[in-house]
């Protein structure tokens, strides 16, 4: 696997996990469970060796039923070729190597096995992070790292081809929270284990003046009928290990009816 540049402080990881409200932080998590059950009732197939890979095990683990759950550390503790079904829940947006989790899962999968990943996509918290970044310049006149970078679907969509997932789809399911203040969102996150865990994070805590300068900015900008909005975006990303009992695309030049002919429509031919 290659080297990447590292971008989480996995010990920082571990500390916010383990300090999340496993009863009041996990909605988030609670509304991609119910999102991937629904999708999975949608696929016409019988799972019967699943496995789940996630930072918060006693939550997915009644995703799906008998699942082996799995944590989503560098080296995912799955078998090649064991599972029909594998889930990657809320944690690519912490991987160094996003690409080497898919390519794992991949791995996992027996022949025609499905593979189902949500995380959060670059929309996510795009209000928290434009009031930090002023504040912060303002304030200090610098930037500092604060939220972890998250792709975007078109971007997170492509790695499932450089895994060499077949029939590859990519999805978004954009979520508005709203709070009282800006105060009450920075206590959710906590909440949920996502506090700051990158590994160029400032070592000192942010200056008050900071914390203060965003939230009056949060409220100038984004306030609406008197609270105020914070954007979860989930992407939703799925596959299948290649099999040839799946459909193959059409040799090109190899079609045998006439578009015009199929759409009932005349040609007209563009001059040279």
């Amino acid at each position: 696997m290659q080297n990447n540049p590292r971008l989480t402080d996995t010990n920082a990881l571990r500390r916010n996990r383990a300090r999340a409200d496993l009863n009041t932080g996990m909605f988030l998590h609670d509304a991609a469970i119910a999102e991937v059950q629904d999708r999975l009732s949608m696929v016409n197939r019988e799972f019967t060796a699943p496995a789940v890979v996630t930072g918060f095990p006693s939550t997915w683990q009644r995703c799906v039923p008998n699942a082996k759950v799995v944590a989503d550390i560098e080296v995912l503790d799955l078998q090649s070729q064991c599972h029909d079904l594998v889930i990657h829940g809320l944690g690519l947006h912490w991987a160094d190597d996003p690409v080497g989790q898919i390519i794992q899962c991949r791995r996992a999968l027996k022949d025609d096995g499905f593979f189902l990943a949500v995380t959060f996509g670059g929309k996510t918290l795009h209000e928290l992070r434009a009031a930090l970044a002023q504040a912060e310049v303002e304030v200090t006149g610098g930037l500092s790292p604060r939220i972890a970078p998250m792709g975007e679907i078109r971007d997170l969509g492509a790695l499932l081809q450089r895994a060499g997932l077949a029939l590859p789809v990519a999805d978004t399911v954009p979520l508005t929270v709203t709070y009282e203040t800006p105060w009450a969102l920075m206590k959710d996150l906590r909440a949920m284990g996502e506090g700051n865990a990158l590994i160029d994070r400032l070592r000192h805590p942010t200056r008050r003046a900071v914390l203060i300068r965003a939230c009056e900015i949060y409220v100038e900008t984004f306030m609406d009928a008197g609270r105020i909005p914070a954007t979860f975006e989930l992407i939703f990303l799925t596959g299948w290990a290649p099999d040839a009992s799946q459909q193959q695309p059409l040799r090109p030049g190899s079609a045998t009816t006439r578009l015009a002919d199929a759409l009932s429509t005349s040609e007209i031919k563009l001059p040279k």
